[in-house]
């Protein structure tokens, strides 16, 4: 049986999403072209290939239970020294990201973490520590304020590059917890 190799998130929207690509480039970071800015709502999961119309299915009734938020990306944060990432934090929408977290990895996408859930937005990832310094303090200042109307569920390819596989509009009626 093919397992997929599968994960889930917000991606940021344009202009902000390819401009942090470009930084994330500029680092010299190896995954730029691979992996699309976003958050994650769900990290990369192995499903086997007969799991993904439920996986699916799954997706569009938690899309259908939300709702449009707002979001602003400002400043950064690492979390060096357990893994060597530094990132762009965000200042609003970490309560609905969290609610919408906790529904997507539910059902048949359940699973533990490693980590305890925190959204951001990678700009830097395994690079030597002077690369994520300087990532840390040319990006402190960044702000981005956008509206999330929807998530994507996207597939790892055999190329190493993440593409979106499905998009789930926000349409419910939710509150932030």
């Amino acid at each position: 049986m093919r397992e997929h190799t599968i994960g889930v998130a917000i991606t940021v929207p344009e202009p902000y999403g390819g401009r942090l690509q470009d930084w994330r480039r500029r680092f010299g970071d190896p995954m730029a072209d691979a992996i699309p800015t976003h958050v994650t709502l769900l990290p990369p999961t192995q499903v086997s290939a007969d799991a993904l119309t439920e996986v699916e299915d799954h997706l569009g009734h938690v899309a259908t239970a939300e709702r449009v938020f707002p979001m602003q990306l400002r400043g950064t944060g690492t979390f060096r020294p357990v893994s060597p990432v530094v990132f762009v934090a965000l200042a609003l929408g970490i309560g609905d990201c969290e609610r919408i977290e906790e529904q997507v990895r539910a059902g048949p996408l359940a699973r533990r973490l490693p980590f305890p859930y925190h959204p951001h937005v990678t700009v830097a990832y395994d690079l030597p520590d002077a690369v994520l310094d300087s990532a840390y303090l040319e990006l402190a200042e960044y702000a981005a304020q956008f509206s999330v109307e929807c998530f994507h569920l996207y597939e790892h390819g055999p190329d190493g590059v993440w593409r979106p596989r499905g998009e789930y509009v926000l349409d419910g009626a939710s509150t932030s917890a």
